[in-house]
Parts: structure tokens; C-alpha cells; sequence
């Protein structure tokens, strides 16, 4: 069994909560994201990811928590299904990797 991969990049929070809002119908089953600044502000982002029950990780390139304090609070955090903070790019592999090993037939 293989999977498909679909990767977007927007600064447009509508243009993210569209995507998001499309899973629904798509046949998307998880989805990765590092909502960069957004993480801290979108009660958007939040609503979205609820609204369509999806599997998510949130990942971050950076460890949020050593830096400023308004960065140490996620909207998206407590429904994510994981969260890797601070393991640079390799947090997309370690991330895609669960994703793939959880979703393979057993």
C-alpha cells in the first residue's frame, strides 16, 4: 500500500483553513503542518482542524518554548494528535514517518 503526499505552502490563513476544510471530501486521512505565527493567533486554524475531526501533527523547526513568551502558547496544540518542537527539519521526516507507520495496514 502507498501514499500520496500533498504539500501546500500559504501565508494566507483562509487559503489554509480552505485546504483544511477540503480534507473532508478529499479522502485526506493526516495532515502535518507548522503553522509558523499562526500557531500563537488562528482560532481559525483551531476551528478548522475540530470542525473536520482530521489527524494532525503540529510541527515546529524551532523550540518554541526558548523563545519569547507569547510563542509558548498553540491553539493547535490540544487537538493535535502529536507535536515535535524543535528538531529542525527532520521534524517533517519524524513526523511523516509516524504518519505513514500508523496509517499501514497491520
Amino acid at each position: 500500500v502507498g501514499f500520496q503526499l500533498d504539500c501546500l505552502q500559504s501565508n494566507h490563513e483562509g487559503v489554509l483553513v480552505d485546504r483544511i476544510h477540503a480534507t473532508r471530501t478529499d479522502g485526506t486521512v493526516a495532515c502535518i503542518i507548522n503553522a509558523g505565527a499562526l500557531t500563537h493567533t488562528s482560532l481559525a486554524l483551531r476551528d478548522a482542524f475540530a470542525g473536520v475531526s482530521l489527524t494532525f501533527l503540529e510541527v515546529h523547526i524551532t523550540n518554541v518554548h526558548a523563545r519569547e513568551e507569547f510563542r509558548h502558547h498553540s491553539f493547535l496544540s490540544a487537538i493535535a494528535r502529536g507535536i515535535i518542537v524543535g528538531l529542525g527539519m527532520r521534524g517533517y521526516d519524524l513526523a511523516l514517518d509516524f504518519l505513514t507507520t500508523e496509517y499501514s495496514p497491520k
